[in-house]
């Protein structure tokens, strides 16, 4: 599982290996420099004991000072290079997260939730962020402090430069015992993270529900709690780091007390000079802050390490519902419009795996092109979930849903979908304004088109009457519009695209009869005529219709025009009649 990690964190790396890869050269620059520093000191003190001069001790200072000067530069370019690497490794995974989301199918997003998702996407991003920036840097930096530092320490005095790393061992096994303890701990608090950003955006999508029911008090109740978790959840994190960070630079400086202790009976043996003696201090000084990041990098290692498998766990996901090898294409100017349907069955699955019961079964018809076909049921008879297997937004099998004789499945989903306008039940808006909310299919549509869609779908007059026309914020989810302006809005974006295939799930619940009647007569005459699938519960809208299919239980019981219908008994029958008495009782 790690090496897997290490192998993902590598992909990512990989596109920016060249900005890495001078970084890094960098590093080693800098640390190059850093070993031979202190040797100039070395020979500055051991040759000044001989014959002290002021032009010596100048040359040595110039020196010194020159090559700080450029090991302050090159770090700092390191750490431009390196930092950099880890924004653009950032930017590349919220695209690849954003474009893979955009893949996968509704059913995906039900059964997770936005808030994680929108977790995931931005602050695990973050920490494989400051993963691939900060812990890069110091990682190597590490390698390369004490690559090179100890082979010189070693040069100078094996004994003292042994002795002066006694406490590593001790370091080393710290660091093992709070790994773990680190990762799972950090795996609580993304978790924590997650469900208090879930609770927030389902209030705020459901704002007027908490309001409606008075339950402000509940509402601030639950996120308190789910507060107090993460908090809990952090400062047991920051208790395990804030123990591990002071120990091992504590430890490490330790070295220096070993160095004085027996550096000085090395002098006095005549082993070492004090020239050396002084490089040996500032080389164990030097291993103390690679020390010290080494816990920071420790932390950081196990937040990204978290983050990679969460991150991944959206990755690796397939989509479902995707081109087959070598699909259809099919341009929208070849589509005629004609839908069958051989024995269609469909079973929503369950979280355990297996299918529930059919919501569609056995269900066949063939619908003309440019025929408006109604489709009418009781709630739950499955009138929704055949509108959604028209565009595949649902996973059906092989072999039972065909346009113009292609097996839907066979085509390509861009030409399908593009031949389908569909507006759903939920007439969502996006928070801008009614003018680009129209034409999202064709964001390049003219305000002529805009406004002949608007009129067909009877939105038009209203819209004049708005302060700012079609230049008006609807705001999020089309909060400032009618339920009936949102849905005429949408059938409006729908109408724009002009696609030959038009399903509306009923996308005009909320218009009156009179205007949902209108609406449909202007679809189903003109010369631009497309085939219809009018989904409702509006009858006398659906009288219009050149066919009616009942449903009930997942499949069609009757089928044929609203004068032939009325006068079978079955279920038609029953909803007319239903339909009358509640137009006599308003």
């Amino acid at each position: 599982m790690a090496q897997s990690r290490l192998r993902k964190l590598g992909q990512y790396l990989l596109p920016h290996w060249k900005a890495a890869g001078s970084g890094v050269l960098a590093l080693l620059v800098v640390n190059l420099l850093g070993v031979r520093i202190p040797l100039l000191i070395r020979d500055a003190i051991d040759r000044l004991q001989i014959t002290f001069s002021f032009s010596q001790v100048f040359y040595y200072v110039v020196l010194v000072l020159g090559m700080a000067s450029v090991m302050w530069i090159v770090r700092m370019a390191s750490r431009t290079l390196l930092f950099g690497v880890g924004r653009q490794v950032e930017f590349d995974l919220k695209q690849k997260v954003f474009a893979h989301l955009l893949t996968l199918e509704p059913s995906y997003f039900a059964a997770n939730t936005v808030g994680d998702l929108i977790n995931r996407s931005t602050s695990d991003v973050d920490n494989i962020r400051r993963l691939l920036g900060f812990a890069v840097l110091s990682l190597a930096n590490t390698l390369f402090a004490y690559g090179l530092t100890l082979p010189a320490m070693l040069r100078i005095n094996v004994k003292v430069t042994l002795l002066s790393l006694a406490v590593y061992p001790v370091m080393l096994i710290l660091v093992q015992v709070f790994s773990t303890r680190l990762r799972s701990e950090q795996i609580v608090v993304q978790e924590q993270l997650s469900d208090l950003s879930e609770l927030i955006q389902e209030d705020m999508s459901g704002i007027s529900l908490v309001k409606i029911y008075a339950q402000e008090e509940n509402e601030r109740e639950a996120f308190q709690r789910r507060n107090q978790e993460l908090l809990e959840a952090n400062l047991s994190l920051a208790l395990t780091r804030s123990t591990l960070l002071p120990l091992l630079p504590g430890l490490a400086s330790v070295g220096l007390l070993v160095v004085l202790r027996f550096g000085v009976s090395a002098i006095n043996e005549g082993a070492i000079t004090v020239g050396d003696f002084v490089a040996l201090l500032l080389y164990v000084g030097q291993l103390a802050f690679p020390a010290a990041l080494l816990g920071f990098t420790i932390t950081a290692y196990q937040r990204g390490e978290v983050s990679v498998d969460r991150i991944e766990a959206i990755l690796t996901v397939q989509p479902r519902i995707r081109d087959q090898p070598n699909a259809i294409a099919l341009s929208r100017s070849q589509v005629r419009g004609e839908l069958t349907a051989d024995h269609l069955t469909f079973a929503f699955p369950t979280a355990s795996g297996s299918n529930s019961k059919p919501a569609l079964q056995a269900v066949s018809f063939t619908i003309q092109p440019q025929e408006t076909v109604a489709i009418v049921g009781s709630i739950g008879s499955g009138k929704s979930t055949l509108a959604n297997a028209l565009p595949r937004l649902l996973d059906i099998a092989p072999g039972q849903l065909f346009l113009d004789g292609f097996d839907i499945t066979q085509v390509r989903l861009a030409d399908l979908r593009g031949a389908i306008a569909y507006v759903p039940q939920d007439s969502f808006l996006f928070s801008t304004t009614i003018k680009n909310n129209i034409r999202y299919g064709e964001p390049g549509a003219d305000e002529a088109r805009v406004i002949d869609a608007a009129k067909q779908a009877q939105i038009h007059s209203e819209i004049l009457n708005f302060p700012h026309q079609y230049e008006t914020i609807v705001g999020e989810r089309g909060i400032t519009l009618s339920g009936g302006q949102r849905q005429r809005t949408a059938l409006a974006r729908a109408l724009l695209v002009d696609a030959p295939i038009l399903i509306l799930d009923d996308a005009l619940s909320s218009v009156d009869n009179q205007t949902a009647t209108q609406i449909l007569r202007n679809l189903s005459e003109g010369t631009h005529r497309k085939t219809v699938l009018f989904i409702s519960h509006q009858l006398s809208a659906a009288a219009s219709a050149d066919r009616i299919f009942v449903m009930e239980q997942g499949t069609i019981v009757q089928s044929g025009t609203h004068s032939g219908l009325i006068g079978q008994p079955g279920l038609y029958q029953t909803l007319w009649n239903q339909h009358k008495l509640e137009e006599v009782l308003q």
